[in-house]
């Protein structure tokens, strides 16, 4: 067994946390440091993890980029600090895993993802949900045929906070939905529309990107995409609502197949179902409810063992699948398709080409 992985974590915040949990658990992985510019959110780590002495706590990515040891760097600070940071990170010759959404403009991931690949360094963009098994099992089911003829898809991703000051709703949550779309279809969208309306911060926070926001960040946002095949899907986000919801579903001929976080026991099912002519009427037939099996397994520990397997192997991963659906280079398509959304909501809705 080769040695672990000497691995830092840039930020401890909401999402830090969860990294620096399974990367301290892992047996292929050692955490050297955790940096962060907030001292109690560091002393809260060291506190939540039982830290020993052999991790530095730093509140600067300088104080530590030069550490011996250190081979890998987990980015999980706002995404207006991402480019610079994995620029630096690259050019100490680090391997990088990077939470969504990898910068905030096309062509900055482009230039990311070619600087990796002429160091020969591995960067893994989290795109957790391609990890989950949910999706995984979804992408059977729809390019399996099972749905028959496809229609289209709607998403609704709603709940109370938290709001990000950097971005708005779009950006903070449609990733998610657009990533597992284009995913079940293996298509790109190449006409994207988008509508927000602005509540609650009407002038951007620290980070935040004036060409992106420039009225400020929507609290709320519907978004169309519109795919090669003629296929729709229509997302509805929110960070206002009191009430959660996480459900996304893919219409087709003969059935839908909805993935439902919200439903505990049976987060992916295959509801089955027609409409036969009868006379001058349509009559629902052939329904049906399946619940999908699923295996049992922590999307954001299986980016975790993906990304340690690919350093360790010098990115010949054992198995393809999600890991080609959060590389580079499908994270800058999420990035432009975002962009081109957010150009759509400051024309008022306007459709935007792709």
């Amino acid at each position: 067994m080769s040695n672990p992985v000497g691995i830092a974590i840039l930020g401890a915040g909401r999402w830090g946390v969860h990294l620096i949990r399974n990367f301290l658990n892992h047996p292929q992985a050692r955490v050297l440091a955790v940096v962060d510019p907030h001292v109690e959110r560091l002393n809260s780590a060291r506190s939540q993890f039982n830290l020993d002495d052999s991790v530095i706590l730093a509140t600067d990515w300088q104080d530590i980029k030069q550490l011996p040891g250190l081979e890998a760097v987990a980015v999980a600070t706002p995404a207006a600090t991402h480019y610079a940071l994995i620029c630096d990170a690259l050019e100490q010759n680090y391997h990088i895993l990077a939470e969504k959404p990898l910068t905030l403009d096309p062509a900055e991931c482009r230039e990311l993802y070619q600087r990796a690949q002429q160091r020969q360094l591995q960067m893994l963009v989290d795109h957790t949900y391609l990890f989950h098994p949910a999706v995984i099992a979804g992408t059977e089911v729809v390019q399996g045929g099972r749905l028959g003829e496809l229609r289209y898809g709607y998403a609704t991703r709603t709940h109370l906070g938290p709001v990000r000051p950097d971005v708005d709703a779009l950006w903070d949550l449609a990733i998610h939905d657009i990533a597992i779309f284009n995913t079940w279809l293996g298509e790109y969208p190449i006409q994207v529309q988008g509508i927000g309306r602005v509540w609650l911060q009407p002038t951007l926070g620290e980070g935040g990107n004036s060409k992106l926001f420039p009225k400020g960040l929507s609290d709320l946002v519907t978004a169309t995409l519109t795919y090669p095949s003629g296929f729709q899907a229509f997302i509805h986000l929110c960070w206002f609502n009191p009430d959660k919801q996480r459900r996304l579903a893919v219409v087709g001929s003969q059935g839908t197949l909805i993935f439902d976080e919200m439903s505990g026991d049976a987060p992916l099912v295959i509801q089955q179902g027609c409409l036969e002519p009868e006379g001058d009427r349509w009559i629902p037939s052939h329904q049906n409810r399946e619940v999908v099996r699923l295996e049992k397994a922590e999307p954001l520990g299986r980016v975790c063992d993906r990304f340690l397997e690919l350093v360790r192997h010098n990115g010949q991963a054992q198995e393809s699948g999600a890991i080609d659906s959060s590389s580079g280079a499908i994270a800058t398509e999420l990035i432009t398709i975002l962009t081109a959304l957010s150009h759509s909501i400051q024309q008022g809705g306007l459709p935007v080409q792709l």
